[in-house]
Order: structure tokens, then sequence, then C-alpha cells
């Protein structure tokens, strides 16, 4: 969850650390803080806390100088947002910064006071930093940090990265990655460590990603990296072709408006050069093996957080309607903690955004151990933990998406989970002439995003009605009801209003009992095969005095067609896909209308990497 950035240089480092953290907020917002070792040998730190622009204020009236530092920002797990909590921590010649969780840092932290450390903050960290040194006094060490850090990485339990500094050492960044991701930029005589190349795109496009146990151990000149057994490893570079451009607001007010809007060309990458003249799909990540996998799969097992559980919910219906595959779909925080029975060539599929997301990372290392065909991932990250992890994986090329609350990413794995429906279909020979169907509408789905971007001020002026609103409730109906979840999600991230997303058919089963005239209601009601029965629901709320708001396409007639937002017509396959986006523009414009800080609401942060 945290950001982490650190630099080594001949130069001084700090504007790269300025504006490493500021590109990394979008990974934590509670507290940041920066430290440096000066021309003195004396690490000079600061700390602050809520946003970093707090920590910059400070740092520019300092007038800073230094070849080496770190920096970090925080979202908090051990301790509250405070001062003292805030990284880096130091121990005497020791400052470190640290992203994941230390599952066994209470047994450290009691055996490093009876050995007379004092602890001044409620973290985990803390005790890795004191560990740090205490390791290197006793063993005698203070010229050789490795190992010092090969020893206590062998301590420590649970998923971190660390970088770590040492005044003693004034010429060396060393770093470790254990289950939390991190990337070496590479410089012209200097050289970079960071949680996320966002962070260092102003100064590099030429990263190496460090795999798992890996610990790298920097110069200004040299890069080494040793793997979990101590063994000196090469590892690829890659160069990345996203500039710092690729990350600017451009004329948009905010990271998730810009999003919103870029999703005809996020779809458009997403589907380029995989739809064949032929009408059929190529995936070329797509082997000989995988597709063996893929045609031997009775059963998918999908596994996802937030918004792409909810894009799995979805899928569910088009593996079942269209390819005749049985489909379960799962939150992986609860699929890691609960005995389950593996079905007969069963695919487990798992969708992120990020690729490092610790309950998905964790579902994966458990399915091992059981008799799945095989894992497939669906991500937005190419060089992610998950996508090395599993055995078959599929990109979306949604782009970098920096506002928290998920949009581009979330219609491109819908994109992604619909092509693959379609593979399925073409692999087993099930009904060519529905797999062509399926082509032709992906063809025109860019267009149809397109089309609906333009209601934007339709949907605006929805906004004004229910911003004020405590309560809201969204209503769908088949593959429509995880597009009424999805909605209500984003609704809780950035405006902070409760809301729920229900099936329809179950109001008469509890929730009717909520309806009145003052909470706005949002029925999700397209031109299908369901339309009849919504409609008998949508009678049942006006029974009742409803306040009610219908998203449907601009033919359909209801008995009371006050309040109806008309959108373009859309084909009934791709309508998940279309139906979220007034969903994502009206939770834009309620938290807009509201004032909230949009692309960085509280408690939240974009890349969920502890449990």
């Amino acid at each position: 969850m945290c950001g982490i950035i650190a630099a080594i240089a001949q130069k001084n480092v700090i504007e790269i650390l300025k504006k490493g953290i500021i590109q990394l907020e979008y990974r934590g917002y509670d507290s940041s803080g920066l430290a440096i070792i000066n021309d003195k040998n004396e690490i000079l730190r600061f700390r602050k806390e809520g946003k970093v622009k707090n920590l910059i204020k400070i740092i520019e009236k300092k007038h800073l100088s230094g070849n080496i530092g770190i920096a970090h920002t925080r979202w908090a797990t051990h301790g509250k947002a405070s001062i003292k909590n805030a990284h880096p921590h130091i121990s005497n010649n020791i400052s470190i910064v640290h992203n994941g969780v230390i599952e066994n840092y209470k047994e450290i932290k009691k055996y490093l006071k009876k050995q007379g450390y004092q602890f001044s903050s409620d973290t985990d960290t803390e005790a890795i930093a004191h560990l740090i040194h205490f390791t290197q006094i006793k063993n005698n060490q203070k010229n050789n940090l490795l190992k010092t850090i090969q020893y206590v990485t062998t301590t420590l339990r649970g998923n971190y990265s660390i970088v770590v500094m040492d005044s003693n050492n004034p010429n060396i960044l060393l770093a470790v990655r254990s289950g939390s991701p991190l990337l070496i930029g590479i410089g012209k005589q200097e050289n970079y460590i960071a949680s996320d190349q966002l962070a260092l795109l102003n100064v590099t496009q030429r990263f190496i990603y460090l795999q798992e146990g890996d610990i790298t151990i920097l110069t200004n000149r040299n890069i080494n990296i040793f793997d979990k057994n101590g063994i000196l490893r090469k590892r690829k570079e890659i160069y990345s072709h996203t500039n710092e451009n690729s990350i600017s607001k451009g004329l948009f007010q905010h990271y998730m408006e810009k999003e919103i809007f870029e999703q005809p060309d996020s779809i458009r990458n997403t589907l380029l050069n995989r739809l064949t003249s032929n009408k059929t799909i190529h995936f070329s990540e797509l082997n000989t093996k995988a597709n063996k996998i893929l045609f031997k799969t009775e059963h998918i097992h999908i596994i996802g957080c937030g918004t792409s559980y909810h894009a799995g919910l979805v899928s569910k219906y088009w593996f079942e309607s269209l390819a005749m595959i049985s489909c379960d779909v799962e939150i992986a925080s609860e699929f890691c903690y609960r005995k389950f029975v593996v079905r007969k060539n069963s695919l487990l599929l798992i969708l992120s955004q990020s690729g490092e997301t610790a309950d998905n990372l964790t579902a994966l290392k458990i399915s091992k151990k059981f008799g799945y065909l095989g894992s497939l991932t669906i991500c937005n990250s190419k060089n992610s933990s998950l996508v090395y992890e599993s055995d078959i994986s599929l990109l979306t090329y949604a782009g970098i998406e920096i506002g928290v609350a998920s949009t581009k990413a979330f219609t491109t794995q819908l994109t992604v989970l619909l092509m693959l429906v379609a593979k399925f279909i073409h692999l087993k020979n099930n009904n060519l002439k529905l797999e062509k169907k399926i082509v032709n509408i992906l063809r025109i789905l860019p267009n149809k995003i397109e089309e609906v971007l333009k209601y934007n001020n339709i949907i605006y002026s929805l906004a004004k009605k229910i911003f004020n609103k405590k309560n809201i409730i969204l209503l769908g109906k088949g593959e429509q009801y995880p597009i009424a979840m999805e909605g209500a999600l984003k609704i809780k991230e950035i405006s902070y209003i409760h809301a729920e997303g229900y099936p329809i058919g179950e109001l008469k089963h509890g929730p009717l009992a909520l309806i009145d005239p003052k909470i706005p209601i949002i029925v999700i009601a397209p031109n299908n095969y369901l339309l009849e029965k919504i409609k008998l629901n949508i009678e049942e709320i006006y029974a009742r005095e409803g306040l009610i708001y219908i998203l449907s396409d601009p033919f359909t007639q209801f008995k009371n067609n006050h309040n109806v937002i008309r959108l373009p017509y859309i084909e009934n396959l791709i309508s998940p896909i279309f139906y979220s986006i007034p969903l994502q523009l009206l939770a834009y414009y309620t938290a807009l209308i509201k004032g909230k800080n949009i692309d960085q609401p509280r408690n939240l942060a974009k890349s969920v990497t502890v449990e």
C-alpha cells in the first residue's frame, strides 16, 4: 500500500525524492517522510502527517543536499496516522522505509527491548530498523550491510519490501523484496529504487523488476542483485514506453475524470490485434500448453477483490450462458481462509488491476497445493507478481490508472473476459456463429462508450439531485446486478454516501422496508429479456412512494416515464460494460459537487499490498 522511493547519485537527490513521492501519493497519504545522508555522514529526517504537500513545504525551506536518500508515503497499518509512525524510521546509523506487514514484529520488539532498544512508534517498521542495527553490531558487520540484511530477512515473517540506508556506509543503498513489489531504476551515474515506475519516469525509462526474495545493493554506478539463496543474479532490464507526460491530468480536473474519458481508447488498445479478420479471437499470449489447459477446462473459479470481484460476477453470466462452462466467483480474502473443494478440470482465474494485491497473491499460492488445471491471471501490469507466478496471463491495456476508484481497469477487464468467453466457444466448437457475433459487437464497443460519454451533462444533472442524500440504492437484474454493486462501490468510495447494490428481484425479501420518498433508487433497465420482470419490480417501488431514477434506452416505455434517463441503445451482450460508464460519471459528479478529494479518498489506497 505504501509508496517507496530511494536514490543514490553523484548529485543532490532531493528533487528526485520530492517528485517521486508526489507521484506515489496514490499508494497512501496518511503521512510521509524523507531522509538523506549529508556530506557529514549525518542522517537528516523530516516527517509530516497528511498529504505529501505538507512534507514538501518543510523540505523546500531546508535547502537540503545529499547524494543518497529515501522517502515514503504511508497508508497506515500498524499504528495510527501520526508523525511518530511516519517513515523513515531510524536506529542509530540505520534508516529504513518499508511497505507491507511484519507478522512477527511483536516477538522481535519484545526481544529487542530486552537488549536495551527503546521504541518511539507503534509500527512494525521500527522493529526492523532496530533489528538491523542490533544484528550489525552483534555480528561485527559494520562494513558488510549485505550480510546483515541477508541474516535479518531470515528472521522476518510476512510480505514486505524494505530499503535501507546506513550512515556508516553512505555510498550504498540496499533493498529487499519479499512479497511487496519493488523495482530498480537505472540512470547515468545514479540509480533508484521505487514501489512503482511512476515515481521514476521523470528520471529514467530503464527498469529492473526485483523477483521474490531478491536483495539488491546499489551504488551510483553499480547494481548487484542476490536471490533468496544469496546467489548473484542478472535480472532482465526492461525499457518502459510510458513517459512522464502520460501520467499528467492534462485538461481534466481529476485523474478519475481523465480515466473515465480514456475508456474508448483503453478498450481499443485492449482489443488491438486480438480480433481477427475471420471474426475469431487471437490472444498472442496463449501458447500450445495454455490452449490445452483451456480446452480441458470444465469449470472456472474466479477470484478478485473489490471492482475486480464485480467484473468476475458479470463474467459468470457470460461463461455459463454463452460458453456453457460452469463458473463460481469469490472474494479473494474469503477464499484464502476457508476449506474448499476443487471441481474437476477447474481453472483458477484471478482478476487484478495491479497484479500485486496481497489477497490475490495468497489465493494463487494456496491454489497451487490443490488440483486446479492451472491458473490464469487477467491483469493491467505486465511485470507484476501475479503475471509472473500464474501459468497463463492475459493483459488488459488500460494504461496507467492513478485514481483510487477504478474505472478503465474495470471495463478493460470485462472486455478481456468477454473475449475469453469467445475463445472458449472457439476451442470447444460450441457455437461459431455466436463467436462471430461477440467479435462483431466488441468491434463497436469503443464507439458505443464514446456515445454514452456525451451524456455526461445529463448524468451531472442527476448528481445534483442526489448529492445531499445519505443513502442510495442501486438495482439491477441478471448481469446488471453486479453493475449495480459496482456503481454503489464507486459512490461509497469517493462521495462517502452509503450506497448499496441489490438484485431488483430481492426487494420483496427485505430491502423494500427501506423504501421511502427520500432515498434515491437507481434502476438499470436495458431493453432485454428481463425487462418485463424489472418493470414489475419498479411498480412495487412506486406503490411504496419510492424515488426512482431509471437508466434505459431511447425506446423503452415505462408506466411512469418520469425520471427516466435515456441513454443510447446498446446490444445486450456488451450492456454491462456500457451501463457501468454512467454510474462512474454519477459517482464522480456526486463527489465533485460535494467537494471531496476524488483521486485520494479517505482511508483508501490504489494498490492493496497488505492483507
